[in-house]
Formats: structure tokens, sequence, C-alpha cells
């Protein structure tokens, strides 16, 4: 085999990802259930032909303006949506980290979420504890972590949720 960070680790071909887009839900409900043979709804096309290899060890960015299908692409690499049409080839495994709050509690503090989590993924007490200090060094929020994390601003959220995530995706990798 060739050099580790020759090899292909996602490879994305001819990506497209067509929404239907319908005026009332029951127009989706009478071509769900063929009570109609005229087309109900309108298509938007998020991906056109989206063709992209990321290489073993690479780092990639992926920016566009509002509505460009920066989403829509992490989503279909991660296999949470699939593709109109197209192929997604992933050498490895992937963890997504588009909803970097998912599981979090709004009501519960930074540190019992963190216990929280930790417990549902499987970490014990003690494994928690080890991990804590990291996370509350990245998160840089002082004190606030005690507080319900619904009164933390957008950039606190996001570091405390981002550090818990990669947290969990070094345990795993």
């Amino acid at each position: 085999m060739g050099d580790k960070k020759e090899e292909i680790a996602i490879a994305v071909e001819n990506v497209c990802k067509v929404y239907k887009l319908y005026d009332k839900p029951s127009d989706r409900l009478k071509e769900a259930l063929k009570l109609t043979r005229k087309k109900k709804y309108h298509e938007a096309h998020a991906l056109s032909d989206v063709n992209f290899n990321v290489k073993q060890g690479e780092c990639v960015g992926i920016i566009g303006t509002n509505g460009s299908g920066k989403s829509t692409i992490l989503k279909i690499i991660t296999g949470v949506l699939n593709p109109t049409s197209g192929n997604v080839t992933v050498n490895g495994r992937i963890s997504a980290l588009l909803e970097l709050g998912a599981g979090f509690n709004m009501e519960y503090s930074g540190i019992e979420n963190i216990y929280l989590n930790g417990t549902m993924n499987g970490f014990s007490e003690d494994e928690i504890n080890a991990r804590m200090q990291d996370i509350l060094d990245f998160a840089d929020i002082g004190d606030y972590v005690y507080q319900p994390v619904k009164t933390y601003s957008s950039g606190m959220f996001v570091r405390l949720a981002f550090r818990w995530r990669s947290t969990l995706i070094r345990r795993f990798s």
C-alpha cells in the first residue's frame, strides 16, 4: 500500500440532493397515497454534481453562503441523509459534529450535562473526571459552567459542546 497520507478517506462522486417542496401538507399525502397523477411539488436542488476527495490526514473546511449545501453534504457524508444520486465512500470511521449540543439538556448546568452525556455514552465517573479539566480549560467559561446552559452565549455553548464531542470522538477512534 502507498503512503497513508495519500489514501483516500472520503470520496464524493457526482452527488446530487433534490428536495420535493409541497405547497400544502395535503399535497404530500395525496402523492404518497397515489391519489393524484399530477405533480404536486417543485424541486429544490440543494447539491448538484458535487465531487471531491479527502485524503487520510487532511483537514478540510467547507465554506459558503447560507443555503449553499454545506450542512447537506456533511449530512450525506456522515450517513444522516442519502443523496438523490451519486456516491459517497468513507474509508474508516466518521463522526458528525453537525449538532454539537445534541443531547444537552438546556435546563442543566454545563457540569451536569457533561456527566449526563458521559454516562449515556458509557463513560465511568472516573473517566469523566479524568477528562473534565481538559473540557473546562478548552471551554474557558469560568463559573458559568455551574449555570444552566440555556444562559450561555452561543460561543460558550459551542466551546463546551465541541470539546465534549471531540472527547467522545477520541474515545471511539
